[in-house]
């Protein structure tokens, strides 16, 4: 199956987002990353979707989209004509025997020391799926309490704009 990344540009109202959600439930489609926020124009919002199927899918995903009154409009973003990030934040156990190591894992990957306390750390990443991934195993063996991630988000390339 394929990863399809959608941009989304819908009216900026109350239940839009149980809509959208709705419709891929109905459906039997899994949604595998979801971000939403509100645009520069107050009256519209961007949601960057990530599905997985073929291409039969995703035709009838933005079909189904497009029924939606709110939709304004759809974008298929293909990884080589747009910017695509996620940021994670990622909570690990850093006693003062590892830590300085676990800083110098850090900086190779422009990650951020955001929290310290006297067991732990907390580290925010951006970059795509697979660097956070990759740091994310690294760090592994230090014992990693928990992370969280925020889904990706994506804009094309270029002068173009949504709307």
């Amino acid at each position: 199956m394929d990863k399809f990344v959608l941009s989304v540009l819908v009216k900026n109202k109350a239940g839009v987002l149980s809509r959208v959600s709705g419709l891929f439930s109905r459906r039997g489609y899994n949604i595998d990353s979801l971000t939403v926020c509100e645009t520069s124009n107050p009256e519209h919002s961007r949601m960057t979707i990530v599905v997985k199927g073929d291409e039969y899918i995703l035709e009838q995903i933005k079909k189904q989209l497009a029924k939606l009154e709110e939709v304004i409009s759809i974008n298929k973003c293909e990884s080589m004509s747009s910017v695509e990030r996620e940021m994670a934040l990622i909570k690990v156990k850093a006693e003062a025997n590892n830590r300085s190591t676990i800083i110098e894992t850090c900086d190779i990957y422009k990650a951020r020391i955001v929290d310290v306390s006297l067991t732990s750390v907390i580290i925010e990443i951006t970059g795509s799926e697979e660097k956070i991934e990759s740091l994310i195993r690294l760090l592994e063996p230090y014992g990693i309490l928990e992370y969280v991630k925020t889904g990706l988000t994506a804009l094309e390339r270029g002068a173009e704009v949504m709307n």
